[in-house]
């Protein structure tokens, strides 16, 4: 049976679960989640009490929560290393580095976006410069964080990479990464290479000027 995997291309939270059954050479049915689909929002809807995705659905199981959903991936046979190192500390580092990406990264980064959307006149000053700031304190720390490693734990792609991707790839369009920040840069310029990392970014291409913040341009990108 086909894993279904509601999401939307664009969204972040999507690209770490795309990118992962993409890694573990999974093959799955990504059911967009849009007004366009209100079956596929109405599975969302009982799935958790937001109706966020992604969400998961194998036969009569659902999973929703990206973390989570790759877990479950690494329980189904595949080419493709396990996204949680099977090494117990190891594993406690990925999932370590996933939460630290998701809280100081994309965390922000999400509430920038949802500022910029806002009507006009209804802005929040006060909250884009604390998240803002956010980011400023996180690149430092994740700059010094990819002095000496390839990738964000482990000493090889994991799940801590497959949420690394998208939140670093709209971070730097939402807030610029300083430029003498050289770790940080060469990290999302191998994440963006990365086979499974480039068929997610090229998946969302159609959506990139739709994108309420920056101009668009990014020279890591064809």
């Amino acid at each position: 049976m086909t894993l279904a995997l509601y999401g939307h291309p664009f969204a972040n939270y999507c690209w770490k679960v795309y990118i992962a059954a993409r890694e573990r050479g999974l093959d799955y049915d990504a059911r967009m989640v849009d007004p366009d689909h209100p079956e596929h929002q109405a599975v969302c809807a009982e799935a958790n009490p937001g109706g966020q995705f992604p969400v998961l659905v194998d036969g009569d199981t659902r999973i929703s929560e990206s973390a989570a959903i790759i877990d479950y991936l690494d329980l189904k046979p595949g080419p493709g290393a396990f996204m949680i190192p099977e090494n117990p500390m190891e594993a406690i580092e990925a999932r370590m580095m996933d939460r630290m990406i998701d809280d100081y990264l994309a965390g922000p980064q999400g509430r920038l976006v949802l500022i910029a959307l806002r009507p006009e006149g209804s802005g929040d000053p006060h909250g884009e410069t604390s998240n803002r700031a956010q980011l400023d304190a996180a690149y430092v720390w994740f700059d010094r964080w990819m002095e000496d490693r390839t990738w964000a734990a482990a000493d090889r792609f994991t799940l801590a990479d497959c949420s690394a991707a998208g939140a670093i790839f709209y971070a730097h369009w939402t807030h610029p990464i300083p430029e003498n920040l050289t770790h940080l840069h060469a990290y999302r310029k191998r994440l963006l290479a990365r086979p499974s990392v480039a068929a997610t970014v090229d998946d969302a291409r159609y959506f990139r000027p739709f994108f309420p913040l920056g101009d668009g341009r990014d020279p890591d990108l064809p």
